[in-house]
């Protein structure tokens, strides 16, 4: 992979990159043709990170289709596939790992252990292996993206971290590859998540509605739904510190994370 990236960059074209963990839909989709606009070659990586699955969550179930993401990708403009192994990226010995401080422990941090340590840690070997000049990540995973950034900065990789915009399903739900883990119900019942997102937009787009208004608001929606086992966050915060708002300020991030029977979703918008 590096010698590609090599070739490619002493001819003088740009390199754009897509990680994934595969299973893929149109929102990884999006980021491929983002890529494909923006770039003159274009690389995706399909790898399920162990280090950033904690000891009770869904490592082993995490859905896999690698023929299927060969042909979507192929159809998709995508030029380069990379497909390494667990031994390749953490090979015997491996004793490193990259960790943002403060940006990991909020929000999904705070619910998931070392989490962006294993997703900084993996994005991290792939930039370096890969070597791109612009790599593509998705908006639902806004604290990803976050963090990403400040490691990228932080340790000068020299790559341009770009943010693209969720893609949903008609119905509002944030497009994931853990949307197959839900029932026909629990699919219907996660509209409340968009629903949820909306009210608190519409409390701050108002004259007057405040903050703690608006994360009243999403609380409702949220409440109402009996099909929501658990909601982990549901607030109104600032898009570069992950803390939470005050009033004043201009751009605000509205984030939840709601467990639905035994899966976790996450959703976000920017206003």
């Amino acid at each position: 992979m590096q010698e590609t990236s090599r070739r490619h960059t002493a001819k003088g074209k740009s390199i754009g990159f897509v990680p994934t963990m595969g299973a893929l839909h149109d929102g990884h989709l999006s980021l491929i043709r983002r890529s494909k606009d923006e770039n003159d070659i274009v690389v995706a990586s399909v790898f399920v990170n162990p280090m950033q699955f904690g000891p009770n969550e869904d490592f082993d179930r995490y859905p896999r289709d690698i023929e299927g993401d060969r042909e979507k990708l192929e159809k998709s403009g995508a030029d380069v596939l990379f497909i390494p192994e667990a031994k390749m990226i953490y090979p015997q010995g491996f004793a490193t790992r990259v960790h943002v401080d403060a940006l990991s422990e909020r929000l999904c941090g705070a619910f998931r252990p070392g989490h962006f340590s294993g997703v900084a840690t993996v994005v991290c070997k792939l930039l370096n292996i890969a070597r791109p000049t612009r790599a593509y990540f998705g908006q639902k995973d806004f604290q990803q993206t976050v963090v990403i950034r400040r490691m990228a900065e932080d340790l000068n990789i020299g790559v341009d971290i770009v943010v693209c915009p969720t893609v949903r399903e008609p119905g509002g739900l944030a497009m994931s590859s853990r949307n197959a883990y839900l029932g026909a119900e629990e699919r219907k019942a996660a509209g409340a998540i968009n629903g949820a997102l909306q009210a608190a937009a519409s409390v701050l787009r108002s004259a007057s509605g405040t903050v703690p208004e608006a994360v009243s608001a999403m609380k409702s929606v949220l409440d109402k739904e009996q099909l929501i086992s658990e909601i982990q966050y549901a607030g109104v915060y600032d898009p570069l510190t992950l803390s939470e708002a005050a009033d004043e300020g201009k751009e605000k991030l509205i984030a939840v994370a709601v467990k639905i029977g035994r899966t976790r979703l996450i959703d976000n918008i920017l206003i």
